[in-house]
């Protein structure tokens, strides 16, 4: 589940808040840990769509990382949470990038 210390509610209080990408990069090393522990990381995941934290998540494609957008109040709060994922805590991650995105085009644009 997601930490309640970081639920925010109601999920309106968070259109005034920037938006932010989580950007995961997997090393082939890990593989076979994250297959083991993909339901934990979803389930934390899915806590953070319920209380609106997340807006889209997915991995790429190729299998190298994943892409997270995400409303946060600032980059430390975001690099924080993201450190709670399972992913993250059983060290399978070969990289975090958290980066403010401020889209100019689309249904997401500020």
């Amino acid at each position: 589940m997601a930490p309640t210390s970081f639920d925010y509610s109601p999920n309106n209080e968070r259109e005034n808040m920037p938006l932010f990408v989580v950007e995961y990069t997997y090393s082939a090393e890990t593989v076979s840990a994250r297959d083991t522990h993909r339901a934990e990381h979803r389930e934390w995941l899915k806590g953070l769509v319920e209380n609106g934290t997340i807006v889209a998540s997915g991995p790429f494609a190729d299998k190298t990382g994943a892409f997270i957008v995400i409303v946060a109040t600032d980059a430390a709060t975001a690099y924080e949470l993201f450190a709670q994922d399972p992913f993250a805590r059983l060290n399978l991650l070969e990289s975090t990038r958290i980066v403010e995105w401020a889209p100019v085009m689309g249904p997401l644009r500020g």
